[in-house]
């Protein structure tokens, strides 16, 4: 199993004023030439944006643009008519497809917004644009893995344009876990949002990031309560 450690500390920093940003990936100004993507997962960025400001209307295409809020809630406009607010426990997907305008806002006046901002390359281009939210039970994910999002059109999860696993987990001190491969030529890479824990035996703390090419079955262990996300992407093109 190959691993690729990255450090809460070693993330590219973008700060705006507006905007404070951190890139476990090339993004932007950032440029880091072994940091360019994880397989087809080409931006993680841990975003806080301060009260009533935010994103004006830009375009995309052709990507899997994920974005889940941590704390706070994100205003949403885009140019298929959609009007929405994310919030906290709910997770957000556009597939731009063919091409696509947004805006992202903090929808509080009072209180910064956090949260990731994903994004993953398509499996098929120039698909027709497409929106989807989702609010998930947190106490499903208490010590076990929560899908939020997957490549199966099932009601339970979010779809995603790509051979692509999303998963939560929140862990009780001392609990352990295991997190099973969904796909095949896939790797997995693992984000701790709060807490300390262990992946397959690599120490990590909040906001460490862990890149592993996938064995079937990966061990976890919690040395405090904590928070891990789980991405598993394709790790060659389509």
């Amino acid at each position: 199993m190959t691993k690729i450690l990255h450090r809460a500390d070693s993330r590219g920093l973008a700060d705006h004023g507006w905007l404070v940003s951190r890139h476990s990936f090339s993004f932007a100004d950032y440029h880091n030439p072994q940091r360019m993507q994880f397989g087809l997962l080409r931006v993680l960025n841990d975003d806080i944006v301060q009260p009533a400001l935010g994103f004006p209307t830009h375009p995309h295409e052709n990507m899997e643009i994920v974005s889940i809020p941590l704390s706070g809630s994100l205003r949403h406009q885009d140019s298929m008519g959609n009007q929405h607010v994310i919030r906290t426990g709910e997770v957000q997907i556009m597939s731009a497809g063919s091409g696509l305008t947004h805006s992202e806002y903090n929808n509080s006046a009072q209180e910064e917004v956090n949260f990731l901002q994903i994004w993953v390359y398509p499996k098929q281009k120039n698909i027709a644009p497409r929106y989807g939210q989702q609010l998930f039970n947190r106490a499903e994910r208490q010590n076990r893995f929560q899908l939020l999002v997957s490549p199966a059109a099932a009601d339970e999860t979010i779809w995603i344009n790509q051979d692509a696993w999303f998963s939560l987990i929140e862990l009780d001190a001392g609990a352990t876990a295991s997190y099973q491969q969904q796909g095949v030529g896939t790797g997995l890479y693992c984000l701790v949002i709060e807490g300390q824990l262990q992946v397959d035996t690599t120490r990590l703390e909040r906001r460490d990031g862990l890149g592993l090419t996938l064995s079937e079955r990966v061990p976890i262990v919690a040395e405090s309560a904590a928070q891990l996300l789980c991405i598993e992407v394709p790790l060659a093109s389509n």
